[in-house]
């Protein structure tokens, strides 16, 4: 059976054509892909493949005939491609298919490469994965200064660039940089390029705005065409950035190797294959690159991580976050013109640039003295310039975002806004009063939010003369980079202000997920119940290192004892404490963790002159260790029984309805990697959900 055939239902792209004569030059044809369906991202199945690869055969056939002078490829409005259609990909159930499916992208990539005529890629949009390696096929590439999502993703989809981005793109921007786009991108959060980001790092050869973008870059390659200076010109910035040796090949490979390193703990096998497809191919032949890039690609289209990727991406962070939007109350007929914050702490302060930023609307914070106000927003005011001296926003934006953002004393400010936030200590009794003393100044319509990681957002609503207003709003450090918006339901939250908070969820590009009220919500009482079984081992005797290092088979962003750093450990201290009094013993309060806190000692570990950590022996004098310790097996598994048994216990009190909800708050919430395909089926996989629940939280596939 065919390869297209296997996909009746693909959503073809197809390859419309277009003969546009340039003056003095010739014909010039340009294919657009397009699926016909406005806001659905074209992408790259078999069928798409298949019919681009043919009628650039027919325009091979026209160019020898001296018919055109030149061929050029761009996309729909805002996307060139979206890469290649992953459900296919994940459907294809025979090595013999996976290799076709593999060797299908180069065939047709080469026919771009082979026409005879010069080539030409315009990237008007969105160009990730197989739809960059398209872009890259062709001679020359202008992009769209608007133009956003650039990027090769595959290292973070359980993939390579096999359909010959690893060959390509290193001898086009250089080998360093080619690591920074197709290794340490994908694995910070699939970090991509917009249109300046490509164009400066080679990428694309020329830039120009948007709302010409065709016309303009249609002139640009009647220039390429018709004067040999040009080309000397592109030639030359190639050059600059080809400059390269075997040593500075041999040092970005190793670079990207210790990245994949800390990033996943080798855990993953996409990156490490990467890595070796540039290391051995060095040297080689795009002929040679081909054949090693199907074959990795064939291999790692079989292996678990790629299969569970494509859930945590297509059918958790895609299709689930979908429906946690669609499945809230319809969009309020009143906006958000207006928010108050109370706070200037780090939390507060980056809750106000975000609201400001994205909404475009007036922010007013307060604390209890000026000192703490001057500081918070001088601190906003240092991420605006950071934000304009790297080029992310203009002196224009930079200036309309500090305008809109004032501090005061007085909460009297609030009294027109149509939604106040708290953001301060995490103490009920402090947020009650907060409450309390907001009500009594906004109107009746103003939305109460908190922003607690833990507390009863029902208990603070207790007092007030409208408990239907209040909603929590916990967002996840740092604001700006973290997708995750826990929407906390109290029993009272009115539909009204449900819908309101999720129509503001979106406006802030933020992946909304409905959550009733239970201590700790989602991500933080899981990620509580695993750095606390890793105390608990700790605590009972077992060396720091093997604690630490035990859960490093998961691959996980950050070490256990790294992430209580981060968090601080009087903070997760409190938060354990309210865990603790809401579910019991599962949260144990660690006494040495209060002896450190007592100390005033901030972490465990310290870094030594030659980079490595350890626990200061006065540290380890300060606490009390139990006598039976733990080998790295053990802490493992018991760690991963905890975690079951804790996500059993949310799904039992539904604290969200599936989970799926759960995979998508600590897949964009804790950063959980995408190779693990969400937390539940992993934990299905390594046996921990049978053992402590008698089922598996997912059926078998």
């Amino acid at each position: 059976m065919a390869l297209a055939d296997l996909f009746p239902s693909e959503a073809v792209s197809y390859s419309q054509l277009r003969e546009i004569q340039l003056a003095g030059v010739g014909t010039f044809a340009l294919i657009t892909l397009d699926n016909n369906v406005d806001g659905k991202p074209t992408l790259l199945g078999p069928n798409t493949l298949i019919e681009l690869g043919t009628r650039l055969s027919q325009l091979k056939e026209r160019a020898a005939a001296g018919e055109i002078v030149a061929v050029g490829v761009t996309g729909k409005p805002n996307y060139l491609a979206a890469g290649a259609d992953l459900f296919a990909m994940r459907s294809l159930k025979d090595h013999k298919s996976r290799t076709l499916m593999a060797r299908l992208g180069h065939e047709v990539y080469a026919v771009v490469d082979s026409l005879g005529v010069p080539t030409f890629s315009f990237i008007n949009g969105a160009a990730l994965g197989g739809g960059l390696e398209l872009a890259l096929a062709a001679n020359y590439r202008t992009v769209s200064a608007g133009a956003n999502n650039i990027s090769l993703p595959e290292a973070s989809i359980g993939l390579v660039p096999g359909w010959g981005g690893v060959y390509r793109l290193p001898r086009l921007i250089g080998p360093r940089n080619a690591v920074t786009v197709m290794i340490e991108n994908p694995l910070s959060n699939n970090r991509t390029l917009d249109g300046e980001a490509a164009f400066a790092l080679g990428i694309a050869d020329a830039i120009f705005d948007s709302p010409n973008f065709l016309a303009d870059s249609l002139e640009w390659a009647t220039t390429i065409l018709r004067d040999a200076t040009a080309v000397e010109v592109v030639a030359a910035r190639r050059a600059e950035r080809t400059n390269y040796d075997d040593t500075d090949w041999d040092a970005a490979v190793a670079g990207g190797r210790a990245f994949v390193e800390r990033k996943t703990s080798n855990a993953a096998p996409a990156p490490a294959k990467l890595l070796d497809l540039m290391d051995k191919g060095k040297h080689f032949t795009q002929e040679d690159s081909a054949e090693a890039e199907v074959e990795a690609l064939a291999e790692l289209l079989h292996t678990p991580q790629f299969r569970d990727t494509v859930y945590a991406l297509l059918d958790v962070v895609r299709k689930k976050s979908k429906q946690s939007v669609s499945a809230s109350a319809s969009d309020p007929a009143l906006p958000v013109r207006k928010i108050g914050v109370v706070g200037a702490g780090l939390m507060a302060t980056q809750l106000a640039l975000l609201f400001a930023r994205e909404l475009e609307i007036p922010v007013v914070m307060t604390d209890v003295d000026q000192a703490r106000v001057d500081k918070g927003l001088a601190y906003v005011h240092a991420q605006v310039d950071k934000l304009l001296s790297s080029g992310r926003i203009s002196e224009d934006s930079a200036k309309g975002t500090t305008a809109l953002l004032t501090g005061s004393l007085s909460k009297e400010g609030f009294a027109d806004a149509d939604m106040v936030i708290e953001a301060v200590f995490e103490d009920m009794t402090v947020k009650k009063q907060v409450f309390a003393e907001v009500e009594a100044i906004v109107s009746p319509a103003c939305i109460l939010a908190t922003n607690t990681s833990s507390l009863s957002v029902t208990k603070m609503a207790t007092n007030l003369r409208h408990p239907e207003r209040v909603i929590g709003f916990h967002f996840f450090n740092p604001v700006a980079a973290m997708p995750l918006l826990e929407i906390v339901r109290a029993p009272k939250t009115s539909d009204e202000v449900l819908g309101r908070a999720f129509a503001l969820a979106r406006q802030l590009s933020k992946t909304p997920v409905l959550v009733n009220d239970s201590a700790g919500f989602v991500v933080n009482r899981i990620l509580l119940r695993l750095i606390g079984e890793v105390i608990n081992t700790f605590d009972e005797g077992t060396h720091p290192e093997i604690a630490d290092k035990a859960l490093k088979p998961m691959g996980l962003p950050m070490t256990p004892f790294n992430l209580l750093a981060m968090i601080g450990i009087p903070t997760a201290q409190h938060v354990t404490e309210s865990l603790h009094d809401a579910f019991g013993d599962r949260f144990r309060v660690s006494a040495n963790q209060q002896r450190l806190i007592d100390h005033g000692i901030p972490a465990l570990w310290v870094r030594n002159s030659d980079d490595t950590k350890s626990v200061p022996e006065p540290t380890l004098e300060l606490l009390h260790f139990g006598e039976t310790p733990s080998d790295s097996t053990e802490v493992l598994v018991r760690v991963q029984d905890a975690l079951a048994q804790e996500i059993g216990l949310m799904l039992e009190e539904n604290v969200v309805p599936t989970a799926e909800d759960i995979d998508l708050c600590m897949i964009t919430g804790a950063g959980w990697p995408m190779h693990l395909g969400g937390i539940t089926p992993y934990l299905d996989r390594v046996g921990a959900a049978q053992r402590v629940n008698g089922k598996t939280f997912h059926p078998a596939p």
